[in-house]
């Protein structure tokens, strides 16, 4: 062999290892779309084929953390700046409140695509979806005439042993966080103290008020609006319990929102913001619609069939800001003996 072959031997070997080198920086970590750790509140049965959707179409690897709004938030106060969260996707905005200085300021076009309502007072959470309280009833057992138009006439006597609740739930906490600010503190721990003593069977969470109310074993639950037509997708028109919306309004009636914001400690900022903007989106708002059965927040997109549209649900006019002290919500769940 000459030296000229082994000159353009040499030179192929060269170029075939750069071309390779090319090809493995774009394809391989070098070109990594990145991570993203979440701290969801909200539970994966609701999420996490929505979450996997935000992995396939971007690519980055997401993290998932699931518990409890309070507890989350409970654990991000004590982890700090440590924190491994990127994100924090929480229930309710009172989650949100109690780790507001947590996190970062948004910006851009997602404070604008839901009313103003659902974003924080200082930009640092935006609402993704909403979810109206509501009282779900047993069918034959009650007809909505039976029903008091607010919470207050749940106190009468003639519930005893007939309400179920969840007062340990996020959504509950946010409940009566909207009772201090509609009610004040006095009236707010006096409706307590009167359910309390009517007996309410106590539950974990949403789902088993409404599977209850159903079966008879209580009349009325205190709830989101939303379980019960996850149950009518799966069970059909003859499950035995139905939503009814207090046609006063007040706390019974507030719609929340789930909401999302970004950890200031996070490393991973840009992957965070594209997190909300998919949140956001036509496909995730349609997702809550169509699987979930919660209201979307983004403009233009309906409700789904047999869901109460929100105008004929009389929510009161409170900011999500003014939902966001769970601290002193849990505070007066102890004095009223609620919760230990």
């Amino acid at each position: 062999m000459d030296a000229s072959t082994r000159k353009r031997i040499k030179f192929s070997g060269i170029l075939a290892f750069l071309v390779s080198a090319v090809f493995l920086t774009a394809c391989g970590p070098g070109n990594d779309a990145g991570s993203l750790t979440v701290y969801s509140g909200r539970s994966g049965t609701l999420v996490a084929p929505l979450i996997e959707r935000f992995k396939e179409e971007t690519g980055i690897d997401v993290q998932v953390k699931y518990a409890g709004t309070p507890q989350l938030a409970a654990t991000l106060l004590e982890e700090g700046d440590n924190s491994p969260a990127d994100v924090f996707y929480a229930q309710d905005p009172g989650g949100l409140g109690a780790v507001s200085a947590l996190l970062a300021t948004l910006e851009g076009e997602v404070l604008t695509m839901v009313p103003q309502w659902a974003v924080s007072a200082k930009n640092v959470w935006v609402g993704v979806s909403g979810r109206a309280r509501t009282v779900v009833y047993n069918t034959k057992l009650l007809t909505p005439a039976d029903l008091p138009n607010d919470l207050t006439g749940f106190a009468d006597l003639k519930w005893k042993g007939r309400i179920g609740w969840a007062p340990t739930n996020a959504s509950f906490q946010t409940m009566v966080t909207a009772m201090r600010s509609i009610w004040g503190e006095e009236k707010t721990v006096q409706w307590l103290k009167d359910i309390q003593a009517n007996d309410p069977k106590v539950y974990p969470k949403n789902t088993p008020i409404v599977a209850a109310a159903a079966a008879g074993e209580i009349e009325v639950g205190l709830v989101n609006h939303y379980y019960l037509h996850r149950f009518l997708v799966e069970e059909g028109e003859s499950f035995g319990a139905r939503n009814f919306h207090p046609s006063a309004g007040g706390p019974g009636a507030i719609v929340m929102v789930s909401g999302v914001g970004i950890l200031s400690s996070s490393d991973n900022k840009d992957n965070g913001q594209r997190f909300v903007d998919f949140l956001l989106s036509e496909e995730s708002q349609r997702y809550f619609v169509e699987e979930t059965f919660e209201y979307p927040l983004a403009a233009g997109i309906p409700v789904a069939d047999g869901v109460t549209p929100l105008s004929e649900v009389n929510n009161p006019d409170l900011s999500s800001a003014a939902l966001s002290d769970l601290e002193g919500t849990q505070a007066l769940l102890r004095e009223a003996g609620v919760i230990p």
